[in-house]
C-alpha cells in the first residue's frame, strides 16, 4: 500500500463496517456454521469473523468489486479501503466512483474510522 501512494496528493482511508458480516452466506453453505444453544440450532446467514477461509473471500470479492478502480485510483486491503489522487480536482469524482460501487452492493462504512 505504501508505494501505492507515491505521487499522489490526496489519500482518503476507509473501513467497511463489521465487513465480513456484510457477506450473505450461500444458503446450502449456512449448515455448515450451525451451532448449538440451551435455545435451540442456530446458523449463520452471513459469513462470520473466524471461519477458515473468511479473509481470503472477503478479499476476492472486494478485489471483483472495485477491480476497475484498483491500482488506478483506489487500494483496498481486506476491509480496509484507500481512495487517492494525484490532485485535488480528481478527488472527489474517485471517491464517488468509489461510493458508487459500494451503495450499488449495498456496502457500508464504519464513519469512525474514516479519514477524508
Amino acid at each position: 500500500l505504501v508505494d501505492a501512494t507515491a505521487g499522489h496528493a490526496l489519500l482518503s482511508f476507509m473501513d467497511a463496517y463489521s465487513g465480513y458480516n456484510q457477506i450473505f452466506m450461500h444458503p446450502e453453505d449456512q449448515a455448515h456454521t450451525s451451532f448449538i444453544t440451551d435455545r435451540g440450532l442456530y446458523c449463520y446467514k452471513v459469513m462470520p469473523f473466524g471461519l477458515k477461509n473468511a479473509g481470503a473471500t472477503y478479499q476476492r470479492l472486494v478485489n471483483h468489486l472495485f477491480a476497475p478502480l484498483i491500482g488506478n485510483t483506489m487500494e483496498v486491503y481486506v476491509d480496509d479501503m484507500l481512495v487517492k489522487s494525484r490532485t485535488a480536482d480528481q478527488h472527489i469524482p474517485n471517491l464517488s466512483a468509489m461510493f458508487t460501487i459500494l451503495k450499488q452492493y449495498k456496502m457500508r462504512l464504519n464513519p469512525t474510522k474514516c479519514a477524508f
